[in-house]
């Protein structure tokens, strides 16, 4: 997809489709006024005799409007005539290239700067343009075997309009880092929305390499089983127990800050098919539990983003890769494993992986010395019940760690929600057998399990994202979303920011 930007009016352009905005009171926007006064009147005709309201993300498609170049004009609600929230401001841009996409366009100009968005700049607006285009376009098709089934992807190419020519540097930055982030995304969907038997965990590790191949300031590694149990990674190896898949631990070190910077860790889980072991799970959805890998998707899929951005800062990624299947040598409930931190564990439900593979990657992360560690994981259905599928469930044992986190959420549109991580919920996680057991009872699931993982990451700064709710959607539109490789990358873009700025 080729993004350009131009500062033409939109009565001068020629293109496949051009969209503009409108407002709930029939204000028309900068850009609409002219193709209207371009039209003799015949747009603000048009819209007044559709059922266009204006409200934010509604949709009209015009064509052949006499007087305008443009083969099409699609005029997208933009709401009320005020300032714009973050959010509104993006399901307007969400909605546009959505028509545009569909509009049967192979070359389309957005004229949407000019909308006035509260808290953000021009840059911002484009890289969420841009981003919302990339993710209009993503198709998961590879396994299907008739593709010309699907609707032909005409849109190639985007014009994005400016005003002036002052700050065009910046806008251009801004669109490359979404292209970049828009990518990592994508990897992170289709690696998700790949099925069990294709992305299992030697997969994860063909991918890393890949990445490895493709940049080489990533250095990959990965270790087998043999590795694993030479360490004492035994929460790991025991999720590990009922498959034939040999478990993977897989790393990427990215090294594009100085020698001496102490890395970013990214921990992420690779789950790549949870049946739930021998506490087997209901049938019913269980295909979804391909998506137990979304961690470490995330992880792949962000490294990849900051190489092409080339940000200078170093960040390892690690990733435990396993399946979790019930078999003679599975775990049992009650059996217990001794992690790679010496501490004991009591499985009193072997669906509680995700923490058992977790807690070694993160006592394997100290390794690295690294200045803070982020784990990401689809770790509980409890923070589903709590957030719903809108923000991920953030926890830390830092507060400056955790604000950072919400601030870059905030910036990508790919938000988080902080939420308690007290020590008084790790009496919950108490054994009469073990140092502690894997599950702490139906009350504060999700905030029990942060407890757990806690537990592995007292000798550094660390944070915890649940992403259960915000890495695929269900039902009709089911699909991996991505989320949070924006989160994520926001935030390296950010420390690497940070960092420079202390250099000099």
């Amino acid at each position: 997809m080729e993004i350009s930007i131009t500062t033409r009016k939109a009565e001068t352009i020629k293109a496949g489709c051009i969209a503009v905005a409108v407002y709930e009171n029939g204000k028309l926007s900068r850009s609409a006024k002219r193709l209207d006064q371009a039209s003799s009147g015949r747009l603000s005709r048009l819209i007044e005799q559709s059922s266009l309201t204006g409200k934010v993300g509604q949709q009209l498609l015009l064509h052949g409007v006499e007087g305008v170049d443009s083969d099409r004009i699609l005029v997208v609600g933009a709401g009320k005539s005020r300032r714009l929230s973050a959010s509104e401001f993006q399901k307007v841009a969400q909605s546009a290239v959505s028509g545009l996409r569909s509009s049967g366009a192979a070359d389309a100009a957005v004229y949407l700067e000019e909308l006035e968005v509260s808290e953000r700049d021009a840059a911002w607006q484009a890289r969420v343009a841009a981003e919302s285009l990339h993710q209009a376009l993503y198709r998961f098709d590879q396994l299907k075997s008739d593709k010309s089934a699907e609707t032909p992807e005409r849109l190639s190419k985007l014009i994005y309009a400016v005003r002036s020519k002052s700050g065009q540097a910046t806008i251009r930055r801004a669109i490359r880092q979404a292209n970049a982030i828009a990518a990592g995304s994508a990897l992170a969907r289709t690696l998700g929305d790949l099925p069990g038997n294709v992305c299992t965990p030697g997969y994860l590790a063909d991918q890393a390499r890949q990445i490895g191949r493709t940049y080489k300031t990533v250095i990959v590694r990965s270790r087998n089983e043999a590795e694993m149990k030479r360490m004492g990674m035994g929460a790991l190896l025991s999720v590990a127990r009922g498959s034939e898949e040999p478990a993977k631990l897989i790393t990427l070190e990215y090294r594009g800050g100085r020698k001496t910077d102490k890395p970013v860790a990214l921990v992420g889980k690779g789950v790549t098919f949870d049946s739930g072991g021998i506490s087997i799970k209901p049938s019913a959805a269980m295909d979804e539990m391909k998506y137990d890998m979304c961690g470490a998707a995330s992880v792949l899929g962000a490294i990849r983003a900051i190489a092409e951005l080339k940000l200078k800062l170093n960040v390892v990624g690690v990733i435990p890769a396993t399946e979790n299947l019930p078999g003679g040598k599975a775990s049992k409930p009650g059996d217990i494993y001794t992690s790679m931190s010496g501490q004991t564990v009591e499985v009193l439900n072997t669906d509680a992986e995700g923490r058992l593979i977790l807690c070694d990657a993160l006592t394997f992360a100290a390794r690295y010395e690294p200045e803070i560690v982020v784990d990401i994981a689809t770790l509980t259905g409890a923070c589903v019940i709590a957030l719903g599928s809108h923000a991920s469930g953030l926890f830390a044992n830092n507060e400056q760690l955790a604000r950072e986190l919400l601030r870059a959420g905030e910036y990508s549109c790919d938000r988080a929600w902080q939420l308690p991580l007290w020590e008084d919920y790790e009496k919950q996680l108490e054994s009469n057998f073990a140092d502690m057991a894997n599950i702490g009872g139906r009350e504060a699931g999700a905030i029990t399990a942060a407890s757990f993982l806690s537990k592995f990451t007292r000798n550094y700064r660390w944070a915890h994202l649940d992403i259960a709710g915000t890495a695929w959607r269900t039902g009709k539109e089911k699909g991996a979303t991505g989320r949070p490789v924006p989160l994520l990358v926001q935030f390296l873009i950010d420390r690497a920011g940070s960092s420079a700025r202390r250099r000099h």
